[in-house]
């Protein structure tokens, strides 16, 4: 036995909210209270509310925005995945090795989220897509959002932290994949398919809507790298 280290009141609030994100209760995109609320709520000063928050922002679970407030950036499960990630798959592998890995794992996501949606997740990722839409002419949306909702939606936690480090490795290939307007309409399409499936209930439809999203996206990711190095 070792000698226990008194606990700090930074830390006991840390630890309260990532409960609370791991258990989807602060939600990504959710805004934290104010420093104020947080010290009155938690009867601490208001440092101690700042060195928590510095905490959380260290542990990638939330982004402090100058004057806009703090707000959750990712599920605790992500900031605990980010080093698996890395260890898994690296920015230097073969992409398609990485193509082929997703045309394994996502089909069964797919699949298995068709088994598993509730009614509350379809509004979720409808609520992505309509974002996804909307901001179609100006980036990439909420493409990955999509992809990582249905890794949870799947209720497998090995296939959504298999996915989370494809995703990773992929950010950007696909920041420059998704660039030209035509083809986020295309991705936007792919997401469509899958939703479709999801909200008949099928099952097989999601797994074969994920394969035809995938190739598509495949084919145009290498086509462009083609024509990149023909000097295109």
């Amino acid at each position: 036995m070792k000698a226990v280290k008194k606990r700090r009141a930074y830390e006991d609030i840390v630890e309260q909210i990532r409960r609370l994100i791991n258990k989807d209760k602060l939600r990504q995109g959710d805004q934290l209270p104010t420093e104020k609320e947080l010290s009155e709520t938690f009867k601490v000063s208001r440092l101690t509310v700042r060195e928590a928050i510095l905490s959380l922002e260290t542990l990638n679970l939330v982004d402090r925005r100058q004057g806009n407030g703090t707000y959750v950036i990712a599920t605790s499960e992500e900031a605990l995945v980010k080093p698996f990630a890395a260890g898994l798959v690296e920015e230097k592998d073969n992409l398609l090795d990485v193509f082929a890995a997703r045309g394994i794992i996502e089909p069964e996501v797919a699949q298995l989220a068709a088994n598993n949606a509730t009614p509350e997740q379809i509004v979720e990722l409808e609520r992505i897509l309509e974002i996804q839409e909307k901001n179609v002419e100006k980036g990439t949306g909420m493409d990955s959002d999509f992809h990582r909702t249905l890794a949870r939606m799947s209720k497998n936690r090995v296939l959504e932290r298999l996915l989370f480090a494809l995703m990773k490795v992929m950010e950007t290939t696909r920041e420059k994949y998704l660039q030209p307007e035509e083809r986020r309409r295309k991705s936007l399409e792919g997401h469509r398919e899958i939703l479709a499936a999801l909200k008949s209930g099928s099952p097989d439809g999601a797994r074969r809507a994920m394969r035809r999203h995938l190739q598509a996206v495949e084919n145009t990711v290498f086509k462009n790298m083609r024509g990149g190095e023909r000097g295109h």
